[in-house]
């Protein structure tokens, strides 16, 4: 192994979360008349929570979002939370491959609920033991800031620069790439359309993975 731990992204690295969500995202925004695609919404807002998450919209939208936004948005995730979401190809195997003792943690800027929630639906709970960091939890400023991929690092005891991160979004690659990590861009979702390795790349990360066997080589497992 390259690197002494491991920093993991979580939606569109382990869980195809990201493209069930933009799907949601989109028939809301569009029903309430302002069209929009599912691969649109991932290029707005994909990476982005919070306060930041809801300015974007709202400046696509020119307005305030309806009032009943958040009503719809948490009845969604409370089912997503119920019912689970399916991995990203290879995402479970390669997590249960790696050595018990390696420093790993999750990184996310979904909720910790959320992260914890759907590690049990993937048969991994415990695997993190309590390092799962939620940028909306744990730090002030979230991604695309450097802060939360710093905290998990400072967690585990491991300098930044011994860290491998990996990361799907170009929000989360900035953040991750900014951090002074070794940041391999994944590249496994169902989100990761033609020109999205290219768009990593850009942003400066250190490697592209289209799967976890490349990620596997890239540290050299």
């Amino acid at each position: 192994m390259k690197f002494d731990a491991l920093l993991f992204d979580f939606d569109g690295v382990l869980i195809e979360s990201e493209y069930l969500g933009n799907q949601h995202i989109a028939d809301f925004l569009t029903a309430a008349g302002h069209p929009i695609t599912p691969e649109e919404s991932m290029a707005r807002f994909m990476g982005h929570a919070g306060r930041d998450f809801i300015d974007r919209v709202e400046a696509f939208i020119g307005g305030p979002l309806p009032a009943d936004w958040q009503e719809h948005r948490m009845a969604e995730n409370e089912r997503v939370l119920a019912e689970g979401v399916e991995e990203v190809a290879g995402a479970v195997a390669f997590v249960r491959s790696l050595p018990a003792d390696l420093p790993k943690a999750v990184v996310s800027s979904s909720s910790t609920r959320w992260i914890s929630t759907h590690l049990r639906h993937l048969g991994l709970q415990g695997v993190f033991g309590d390092h799962l960091y939620s940028g909306a939890e744990h730090v002030t400023r979230g991604k695309p800031a450097p802060d939360l991929y710093l905290y998990g690092a400072r967690q585990l005891g491991i300098p930044i620069e011994r860290c491998a991160i990996l990361e799907d979004s170009p929000v989360g690659a900035t953040g991750a790439v900014a951090s002074g990590g070794h940041v391999i861009g994944l590249c496994a979702g169902r989100h990761c359309a033609i020109g999205h390795d290219a768009r990593l790349r850009e942003i400066g990360v250190q490697a592209v993975a289209r799967d976890f066997e490349d990620v596997r080589r890239e540290l050299g497992l």
